[in-house]
């Protein structure tokens, strides 16, 4: 399935809020997670059905975070929204690996929607996976494609009794998730940069094909990144700009020390595109420079033999009247005077620097 655009065909001619999952299966089997906890008290377990979610809904004593691992299962789903009253517009959107980053406000939650991004070193390739949140005054439940993230560190502090995140409400959880998910953005970057930067040694020694093959490869992925990464950066814009319905004073802060890192890596990734730019440049100057250098050698040689050519051609038509044919020394002047009418053309190109 293409990266930068997912196929729609299964979701053609259906209503607005059809439950169709656009993408690929990546688990098996989806589960289901539960973190409830309180500044006191954690409770972690894998559920086994939509259906015992109900008692933590109820509860609103404790702060629940509800973690849905695989999309395929769209009767899953639908019994999490229902349970959840989400809107089946949002149902529809958690359902389609293909939506860019947005945030959307409804009546007592809130939709965000990202993707978590991770380089495949073998196959040199930014790989994405959706991670879809919903949050109210409560409760977090975040959908996502595939088992492992970069949320084990958070799961950890949980369980630590100090922890900031069972003193503070579900926005700073929320927060520390897309925290987690934009520090693997600049990993992703710094690894790419790295690869970048080594690349310019090689394009000074080489010029050949295996090099323009990475350039393209590199914009390729970086190209595919910053479509990622800037819908995620306008996104979380407005979210720092929510009231304090859904946003706390106190963690409005660290949000917008996230968007500082963000804005800071989608300026990288330009930079880096500048770089491969000019590194594209500086290989055509390398080819131009390869193809000139051999033109001169070439022209080198057909200056040289013109008039060489010439001088044979005139004594290769073997006319009856052309005494020098018959002079007993009409071969050695004729391979002297060729000689001479070379060395002669050489030591001029030599004089005029164009050797």
């Amino acid at each position: 399935m293409a990266r930068f655009y997912k196929k729609r065909d299964s979701n053609k001619g259906q209503s607005p809020g059809s439950l169709i999952f656009i993408g690929n299966k990546k688990v098996r089997k989806p589960r289901i997670d539960v973190f409830d906890y309180t500044k006191d008290y954690v409770h972690e377990v894998q559920i086994k059905t939509p259906e015992e979610l109900i008692p933590y809904k109820q509860n609103t004593s404790t702060l629940t975070w509800i973690n849905v691992v695989g999309l395929h299962d769209t009767q899953l789903i639908e019994e999490v929204g229902t349970i959840y009253e989400l809107h089946p517009l949002i149902q529809e959107d958690i359902l389609n690996t293909g939506q860019r980053a947005k945030l959307e406000e409804f009546e007592g939650y809130m939709f965000v929607t990202m993707k978590m991004l991770n380089y495949d070193n073998k196959k040199h390739q930014v790989v994405s996976e959706q991670l879809s949140m919903v949050f109210g005054k409560n409760f977090l439940i975040t959908f996502q494609e595939r088992k492992g993230d970069v949320f084990a560190p958070i799961r950890q502090r949980i369980h630590n009794p100090s922890s900031q995140l069972r003193k503070f409400g579900t926005d700073y959880l929320v927060y520390r998730l897309m925290d987690a998910v934009v520090d693997n953005y600049v990993y992703l970057v710094e690894n790419i940069g790295e690869q970048i930067e080594n690349l310019e040694l090689k394009i000074l020694k080489n010029s050949g094909q295996e090099v323009l093959s990475a350039i393209n490869m590199h914009k390729r992925e970086l190209n595919f990144a910053s479509k990622t990464m800037r819908p995620a950066r306008d996104m979380i814009m407005r979210l720092n700009r929510q009231d304090e319905h859904f946003i706390s004073k106190k963690t409005r802060p660290f949000l917008k020390d996230l968007l500082d890192i963000i804005v800071h890596v989608t300026e990288t990734i330009d930079s880096y595109r500048e770089m491969l730019s000019d590194f594209l440049n500086i290989y055509h100057t390398g080819i131009s420079a390869r193809l000139n250098s051999i033109m001169k050698v070439l022209t080198i040689f057909s200056t040289i033999f013109i008039p060489l050519t010439f001088i044979a051609g005139i004594y290769g038509m073997n006319f009856e009247n052309m005494p020098e044919l018959h002079h007993p020394m009409g071969y050695p002047i004729a391979m002297s005077a060729m000689a001479v009418v070379g060395v002669s053309i050489l030591m001029l190109m030599k004089y005029k620097k164009w050797l």
